[in-house]
């Protein structure tokens, strides 16, 4: 039987090799990394046990049992609440949180916010922008496209791996696309047996022979803050750093982008707001 649990166990089992583990090597290896013998031994489990682990869908695993994995596999702290969530998952925002629309509070505060802005739900669906986002990562599509519903609503994941032209916004497209997945997977631990979610995933698998290949790398990246580097087709190369913060009550974030003020970016963004 597979399950989230046992795939990304398997996948963090096989990135790293015995030596980095510092484990002797014996005999002829048919795939790399840990044997799950071996990793039961560095986490202090019985292989019978740490077997269960991946070939069922095993929910009552202790946080000792989950930390001692967590430090054998060398997991990130993402990592480690993503394999805490997969071994006892327990529904963060409930169905009525999960609305479709964002709180018109929220979104008054999003137009008169100075740079880009966007709110997104849980599979990166936009559920709102203001001049600034639209014109960054929507210049192509109608202001309102986001109040269109699903299945029309941007979806910034769908934009990247299957729109023309998708991965040239970014200029490091393969950093961009690891992180996208990533936060699926991240969000697909926080919504477990999401039907939102698991209808993007599976287009995207089927669709896109990249996208599918990352994802069976599960890897788990949070996207909460960090830096966009971007190839506008209208106003050039920017950098632009960003927040992503949660709305309570909901699983939706609003993310703010700023450009550092007198920097090439910063006028490359009010060339942006000139330029459509």
């Amino acid at each position: 039987m597979t399950t989230d649990l046992g795939e990304f166990l398997r996948s963090r089992r096989a990135a790293i090799s015995p030596q980095d583990a510092g484990l002797v090597s014996y005999g002829a290896r048919r795939v790399p990394g840990l044997r799950r013998e071996e990793l039961a031994m560095l986490a202090g489990v019985s292989p019978a046990y740490y077997t269960r682990l991946e070939q069922a869908d095993h929910h009552n695993a202790s946080d000792a049992v989950i930390d001692s994995l967590a430090r054998a596999l060398r997991l990130s702290a993402e990592e480690h609440d993503h394999l805490r969530r997969l071994a006892r998952p327990i529904e963060t925002v409930s169905a009525s949180g999960r609305s479709d629309e964002a709180r018109p509070t929220a979104v008054a505060m999003l137009m008169d916010y100075p740079g880009p802005a966007l709110i997104v739900d849980h599979a990166n669906y936009v559920l709102a922008w203001n001049d600034l986002g639209h014109r960054l990562f929507g210049h192509d599509l109608d202001f309102d496209a986001p109040y269109a519903g699903r299945p029309r609503r941007p979806n910034l994941v769908r934009r990247f791996f299957l729109e023309p032209g998708g991965p040239e916004l970014f200029v490091d497209p393969e950093g961009t696309a690891l992180q996208m997945v990533g936060f699926l997977r991240y969000s697909s631990g926080l919504h477990p047996d999401d039907h939102i979610l698991s209808c993007l995933v599976g287009e995207l698998v089927q669709r896109s022979d990249l996208f599918a290949e990352l994802w069976a790398e599960h890897p788990v990246i949070d996207c909460g803050y960090g830096i966009k580097r971007l190839r506008h087709p209208v106003a050039g190369r920017m950098d632009l750093a960003y927040e992503a913060m949660v709305l309570p009550e909901t699983s939706q974030r609003i993310v703010l982008y700023r450009a550092e003020p007198g920097s090439p970016s910063s006028a490359a963004l009010e060339q942006l707001a000139r330029g459509l």
